[in-house]
């Protein structure tokens, strides 16, 4: 980490009165919560922070707060402070905007310097998680292949939810880096489901909700629960803000469409309008004339992509967490080998927007197969084209922002001379089958925009100096302008007498002219020489040359001639970029004319970008990947060969074992998994996820075969955590889920839930599993997996014979001693001698393994012991309770006398013996709920049972 600058301030005591008035002023009108908003102060080369801030940065970056300063005497109540250099601050702004979501404040004053009066600061840049405008200088392109460089989406919500009505839901969010307005208005349920899925499809880093002013507006407060949920920073306004009075005046000045836009179908959408107005506020469009006439308004149709909720994203492993150490531990991860920033962003986008569409799907899958068939075509595009393009869209968005150089217009020229190889590639593929798909996708698209930048190329390379790219200068062609060509003339003069002092000093120090001795520009020093730091001993205690510094790759030094040339060098650059400024000025603007050009352009290339990435991990995982055959919505099964878990078998030292998945319409659409801890039952049923969200997004699978139904949506209950400072229990989090499974699910859903009812008592959760499961195979009726240890689940399969069917990972119990162990000890031997093989078969597992889990992970040997033996009583108990014995007669017909319980027994008995005769006639070949029905009519037709007091009792138990 860099050394921390002094803290050096002049007017100490006039900053700190002005630093308190305006935390006074936040606290007081800022709309936002006051803690998460983060005030940085640039003192030129430097920046600050104080109050509880600075303890704040001291924590989260240099984790101590003995860096903390006072400014002021401390007897008179002290600033505490503390300083960061730019790189400290650079990564401080990153971690804070896309890891903590807060929102940052950077003041700044118009003098230069750390020595800054208290009367001049002013709020010179503002961002928060959805809102990098400001700050994307500062944010530069570090990480831009990493998920923090994913779009930052800002929405704005606004609900109608009156008592006894359905809610209204209106939303507004905007990207602000390809100037895009989206909004939907949608129906929603009382858990806000639909509007939990649109936060993910678009994948939200802020959003904007009205201010509760004190009400505790209980559907304002489950909107922010959901943004929470989803890791996205909530951001309250006025209600006056999402006021609809001058949103089409608005939208008139904003939009690319000239009419007007009362004119257009959204704007019919009124609470989407009025969330439209607020983030068009917040966001100050209205007051930066550049985006007028830039934006173009759509409307998201929330039925077009599977929908999935925070659970899902979770279970699935989506994208990376915070601790994922290897990048194949997220799909997105894994699938990402994209060579562009925007490719990375779209990926993200399309892994949260799976395609409900059969024929998209296809039209994907098509383009996918032609990659994965034609290695060369894919490498070639990987290798040679797509990893030089740079990130279009922001290089767009610093033209329209007026922040463009003549660097920015020489990487558009690059990016333009690349396309006819591109276009070129493509056109050579051989099988026809893939010619069209190609031509229409890519080909036909890519040959519009080389045409459309033809004119662009022409004026770059008329009057950009090529030549002088090796140098890394960007200058005007000399021979553009008569004056221009006088300074060139001198400087090409002054390089010249360089090299001949290079030559002089590398005789003189009889050291090897670049191979040892190297003349560079240093970015502090200027033009200087270099030598490496073994061979710098030469320059010792000679007078004649100077020494600059001493880096890593070596020591600069100079002469006195290469200073006055290094002088006379540098005045007639700088002469040379005054004289070109008109000229920069007037290349650049011809440049931005093409900005439309290039966000079209930038769209395409990220298509093809992730589908080549697509292609690569298919053909690069352990075993390839194969195309699924689609079924449409509502039709056919899920029947997977093979399958695997694509994040699971990327692993170091793991032979994944593979394993076949049928979910079939009215035979096993619901399955129940048991199996020992540890056995694969999680693995097996999140994998089934993942391969359904991987297909529908147009990717290959991992299996030898695949056909898959197109699911509506993703819904998963897996793991619930205690939520404690929020107030939500293991328990309460693991209900919640649930129930927002079972308000949202339909008959074209996929259900996967993982050991369901374990935050309450046995008969508590088992109980709500047996009726959530009943209700899914009932009613839902949609295709479902449940792995469970409550054993007694899989009797649902007998039930639902037609829907039901149970499934249980493989585990081999050895005896111990080869078959040679006592009876005694059979029991425990057994127990030890368990061997997990990963395997899924049919039928149920009636048994759990935890105590073998717990001698895993070395428990000790005592507590292990008492664990068998308070098991095996628990079972000897129950074992004794079955075989009904004496001791085994309820307790609740305890309080009967002999002769009523004798009674009892005797009509049970003579019912049973009537059953058993019906039932086992000859020539009868009954299902289960027809013999429980004949049983049924038999108690009916006894009404001396009926009315017997000790069967009353047995029958409520």
């Amino acid at each position: 980490m860099s050394s921390r600058p002094d803290l050096r301030v002049d007017d100490e005591v006039g900053f700190i009165r002005f630093y308190r008035s305006i935390s006074s002023n936040n606290t007081d009108t800022n709309t936002n919560n006051n803690n998460d908003t983060i005030r940085i102060f640039d003192r030129g080369d430097w920046y600050s922070a104080h109050g509880t801030e600075a303890e704040f940065i001291a924590r989260t970056v240099y984790k101590t707060t003995s860096v903390l300063r006072n400014l002021g005497r401390s007897e008179t109540g002290g600033l505490p402070s503390v300083t960061m250099s730019v790189t400290v601050f650079r990564n401080f702004l990153r971690e804070a905007l896309f890891r903590l979501n807060k929102r940052v404040e950077i003041w700044a004053t118009a003098a230069a310097g750390g020595a800054r009066g208290s009367g001049s600061w002013k709020l010179a840049k503002q961002a928060s998680p959805g809102n990098l405008q400001d700050v994307e200088e500062e944010l530069g392109s570090v990480g831009a292949l990493s998920l923090d460089a994913a779009a930052p989406i800002i929405l704005a919500v606004k609900i109608s939810a009156k008592a006894g009505e359905a809610r209204h839901v209106g939303v507004c969010f905007a990207d602000a880096s390809v100037r895009e307005l989206g909004v939907s208005e949608f129906l929603d349920n009382d858990v806000y489901s639909n509007f939990e899925s649109l936060v993910i499809q678009l994948g939200v880093k802020e959003c904007l909700v009205q201010m509760d002013a004190g009400r505790k507006d209980v559907e304002l407060a489950k909107i922010r629960a959901i943004a929470d949920s989803c890791g996205i920073a909530v951001s309250e306004r006025p209600a006056g803000d999402f006021g609809v009075k001058d949103i089409e005046q608005d939208l008139t000045r904003l939009l690319r469409d000239e009419r007007s836009a009362g004119t257009l179908p959204q704007t019919e959408l009124k609470l989407a309008m009025g969330a439209a107005a607020a983030l068009i506020k917040y966001l100050g469009v209205m007051t930066d004339a550049s985006s007028f006439g830039q934006y173009q308004l759509y409307q998201h149709d929330l039925s077009q992509f599977m929908k999935l909720d925070a659970s899902a994203l979770r279970a699935l492993n989506l994208m990376p967490g915070p601790r994922d150490g290897s990048k194949s531990m997220s799909l997105f991860g894994l699938l990402n080998h994209c060579k562009t920033p925007v490719g990375s962003r779209l990926l993200a986008q399309w892994l949260k927007q799976p395609l409900m569409d059969r024929a998209e799907i296809e039209k994907r899958q098509q383009l996918v197969e032609a990659f994965v068939v034609d290695t060369e075509l894919r490498q070639t595009m990987q290798e040679e084209h797509l990893r030089s393009i740079p990130d279009l869209y922001r290089l767009a968005k610093r033209f329209q922002r007026k922040q463009a150089t003549l660097e920015d217009v020489v990487r558009v020229y690059q990016v333009a001379i690349r396309l006819p190889g591109i276009v070129a590639s493509l056109e050579n593929v051989m099988d026809e089958q893939y010619q069209t798909p190609l031509e229409k996708e890519y080909t036909l698209k890519l040959r519009g925009f080389s045409d459309s930048l033809a004119k662009l190329e022409e004026m770059v390379e008329t009057t950009v100096d090529l030549d002088a790219l090796e140098n890394h200068e960007f200058i005007i062609k000399p021979e553009f302008d008569e004056s221009l060509r006088i300074i060139r003339k001198k400087l090409d003069k002054l390089r010249h007498d360089m090299n001949v002092e290079h030559r002089r000093v590398g005789r003189d120090l009889d050291q090897e002219v670049e191979k040892k001795l190297f003349m560079e520009n240093h970015r502090v020093h200027g033009w200087c020489f270099r030598l490496t730091r073994n061979e710098a001993g030469c320059i010792r205690n000679k007078r004649e040359y100077q020494e600059c510094s001493t880096q890593k790759n070596g020591v600069y030094f100079t002469t006195s001639t290469m200073q006055a040339l290094r002088r006379e060098h540098d005045q007639l650059s700088s002469n040379y970029n005054r004289t070109q400024t008109g000229l920069v000025s007037e290349v650049v603007n011809v440049a931005a004319s093409y900005c439309p050009v290039l966000e079209q352009l930038a769209g395409v290339l990220a298509h093809l970008d992730v589908v080549v990435s697509f292609a690569h991990a298919a053909v690069h995982a352990p075993t390839p990947y194969v195309r699924p055959k689609m079924h449409p919505r509502g039709t056919g099964n899920t029947i997977l060969k093979e399958a695997r878990h694509p994040c699971m078998e990327m692993q170091d030292d793991i032979s994944f074992i593979t394993n076949d998945v049928s979910l079939i319409r009215d035979e096993s659409s619901f399955l129940i998994i048991t199996g020992p801890n540890m056995g694969g039952k999680s693995t097996y049923i999140r994998q089934i996820g993942v391969i359904a969200l991987m297909a529908q997004t147009g990717c290959f699978v991992p299996c030898s075969e695949a056909e898959l139904t197109i699911f509506d949506c993703i819904l998963a209950r897996v793991g619930a955590s205690d939520s404690q400072l929020k107030g939500v229990s293991t328990f309460m989090a693991e209900m919640l889920e649930t129930s927002n499974i079972l308000k949202s699910a339909t008959s074209e859903s996929l259900i996967i839930i993982d050991e369901l009812g374990r935050g309450t008592s046995t008969y508590d959760g088992f109980g709500l599993a047996w009726a959530i499961s009943e209700h899914i195979v009932t009613e839902i009726r949609c295709f479902g997996l449940f792995a469970t240890h409550f054993h007694e689940l899989t009797a649902l399969a007998d039930r639902y014979p037609k829907s039901a069917k149970n499934l249980h990972v493989v585990a081999f119990i050895g005896d111990g001693t080869d078959g040679q162990q006592p009876e005694d000890n059979a029991k425990d031997a057994k127990r030890n001698q368990v061997t997990l093989l990963y395997r899924v078969e049919p039928g149920i597992c009636d048994q759990s393994f935890g105590i073998h889990v717990a001698e895993l992970v070395r428990f000790p040997e005592k507590v292990v012991n008492m664990a068998r033996q308070k098991a095996d009583e628990l079972e000897d108990f129950t074992s004794a309770g079955a075989q009904g014995g004496e001791e085994s007669v309820p307790s609740s017909i305890d309080k009967y006398s002999q002769e009523e319980v004798e009674e009892g027994s005797a009509l049970l008995k003579e019912m049973l013996l009537k059953w058993k005769a019906a039932v086992e006639s000859p020539g009868t070949n009954l299902t289960v709920e027809e013999k429980r029905q004949i049983m049924r009519d038999l108690v009916k037709s006894d009404p001396k049972l009926q009315a017997n007091k000790v069967f009353q009792s047995i029958k409520a138990l």
